[in-house]
């Protein structure tokens, strides 16, 4: 492991920080690529305007007119985070927005029996179930090709909302012949934000919708529907969909939070909150990201997504906290499946490589006793663990395998499916996805030939600096940092993908150190000539007396007391 410092412009941190920026997080926010003041401002006001989002126009019109006619429309949702808080947020702002509600419905895939996306099965359920004048998609839809031709065929329109990169045919982008598309990511859209998740497409189709209504005369800015009241969801979606927080997102996730402290929130987020046993008045993008999310995320993978979507869209407190119980249920399980799946897939792994060996240039894994719907789980702890592209494969209902990957920086996940296909054509059934993650099926007989085919574009792609395991830290933290009002501080800011959380960096004498629980390495060190607590959470062997850290600063809570650590990321001898 390569410990790397963050390089921190100077002139443009020391211009934060005379702007009124802490002076600790001017420097983080400064190397995180944050160029002046405006961008750190969470106002409402600041957001991309919903008129740049390509066709958000035309999609209000649609909307307004099927309002207008209060024809029936359906929203059909994917079975993740980002999908289901979608769907609610579609649901409730549609809702807002005065569509009558025996109008409004949605439909789900189920990921084992309808596959992803706006497939011609999902839309003979839609048929089935709700009649739809319309249908919506939210987080997908923009490769639905058949699906979409499907409802045209049975005289639905069909309006697109995602945020996935368009499907490559002969190597240029190719869109459904949906009635709308808005996407960021679809040619020809110049929208400054290019991360919206399906959520926030979504809530920018709302804002371009209210707009519409307002121009018909709905009503006035003064009596409009706040749509602001969403976005609690919106945060939800976008920190648990891991899209890159850039300053448009940042503020949609700072408004977000700002509603939960303030007890301002869906009764179902209320609820996840409870049942994941964090507080929401200290709401943090961590909550989202690593409490509510996997909770919301489980139903899809192991049971089905409306649980998550109807504790998301009631307005029942009680049947919220009964779904969201539910939910954590559903997700304990999900840990024991993972748990179970990750042991196999370890002893998998042990066999290909000895110790001692390297691993292979991209890691490919099958068991018939793999579940699909923690395939992708499994994908990226065993990419963690060994720094190489890895795919992990279930059987699916119709008896084909299907796989979820998870890349590393500098290896282009969904591109190197696109050159397989191209090398070896009819052996992927489907595929997609985006640098860091992607998805693909293909036949049982075809595996060993999708290993070798992925091992061969690695070995051309990979060199010894891609593979070399890097950690970028904010270097040490001043003595005068170290303090529960530097936590406080940090822990009111949004961190996420592409503008991670800090992380420092100092070197320290191991005083004592002894297991906890049997799984964790507690620490005591010298630092800065202080005595300090320090934790490595799932680390079982002792380190060196001398070490270089990478941690992040806690604070403990035991008994109603709190005491500061050091949480251990990693450790390099001296």
């Amino acid at each position: 492991m390569l410990l790397t410092v963050r390089d921190v412009p100077p002139r443009i941190a020391f211009a934060l920080e005379r702007a009124g920026v802490h002076p600790l997080l001017a420097r983080l926010f400064a190397a995180r690529g944050v160029k002046h003041v405006d961008e750190l401002d969470d106002g409402l006001s600041l957001l991309l305007k919903p008129e740049t989002l390509l066709n958000a126009d035309a999609a209000a019109r649609l909307l307004a007119d099927a309002i207008d006619a209060q024809r029936r429309v359906c929203i059909v949702a994917d079975y993740d985070c980002d999908g289901a808080t979608a769907c609610a947020v579609a649901l409730r702002g549609l809702a807002m927005l005065g569509a009558e509600t025996g109008t409004l419905g949605y439909v789900v895939p189920d990921r084992s029996v309808h596959g992803y996306g706006l497939t011609p099965a999902i839309v003979d359920l839609a048929q089935a179930q709700r009649r739809p004048h319309l249908l919506v998609t939210v987080d997908n839809g923009v490769a639905s090709f058949e699906g979409v031709a499907h409802a045209h065929e049975l005289g639905m329109a069909v309006l697109v909302t995602d945020h996935h990169l368009p499907a490559l045919v002969d190597g240029a982008p190719a869109l459904p012949d949906a009635d709308v598309i808005v996407n960021p990511n679809q040619p020809g859209d110049a929208f400054a934000s290019k991360s919206l998740a399906g959520v926030g497409v979504m809530f920018y189709v709302l804002l371009a919708l209210r707009a519409e209504l307002r121009a018909r005369g709905r009503f006035d800015a003064a009596n409009q529907p706040k749509l602001d009241a969403l976005l609690d969801l919106v945060a939800l979606g976008t920190v648990a969909d891991v899209v890159k927080l850039d300053a448009n997102n940042r503020r949609l996730v700072a408004q977000g939070l700002r509603r939960m402290r303030a007890g301002r929130m869906q009764p179902g987020v209320a609820a996840l909150f409870a049942a994941a046993s964090r507080d929401p008045r200290r709401a943090a993008a961590f909550d989202l990201g690593f409490a509510l999310g996997p909770r919301v995320n489980a139903a899809g993978r192991l049971a089905d997504m409306t649980l998550g979507i109807e504790c998301l869209a009631t307005d029942d407190a009680g049947r919220a906290s009964d779904l969201a119980r539910e939910l954590d249920a559903i997700n304990r399980e999900r840990r024991e499946v993972e748990a179970g799946m990750r042991e196999q897939a370890q002893a998998a792994l042990a066999c290909l490589m000895p110790e001692g060996s390297e691993p292979p240039p991209a890691l490919v894994l099958f068991d018939p006793g793999f579940h699909e719907g923690v395939v992708g789980i499994v994908a990226g702890r065993l990419k963690d663990r060994v720094h190489r592209p890895t795919f992990v494969f279930a059987v699916a209902q119709d008896g084909s395998l299907k796989g979820s990957g998870r890349s590393i920086a500098g290896f282009h996940l969904r591109d190197a499916l696109d050159l397989v296909a191209k090398r070896h054509p009819g052996m992927l059934r489907r595929f997609g996805g985006h640098a860091m993650a992607a998805g693909c099926s293909l036949d049982a007989a075809h595996f060993e030939a999708f290993d070798a085919a992925l091992q061969q574009v690695a070995r051309e792609w990979l060199d010894e600096a891609t593979l070399q395991r890097r950690l970028p830290t904010d270097g040490p933290l001043a003595l005068e940092y170290f303090n529960a009002e530097t936590v406080s501080t940090l822990d009111a800011q949004v961190w996420g993908q592409a503008f991670e959380s800090p992380v420092f960096c100092d070197d320290v004498d191991v005083v004592q150190q002894r297991l906890v629980a049997d799984k964790h390495l507690k620490l005591r060190v010298r630092h800065q000539g202080q005595l300090r607590d320090a934790i490595w959470f799932g680390r079982v062997e002792p380190v060196a007396e001398r070490v270089r850290v990478a941690y992040r600063l806690s604070l403990d809570e035991w008994q109603g007391q709190q005491r500061l650590q050091m949480v251990v990321e990693t450790a390099v001898n001296l």
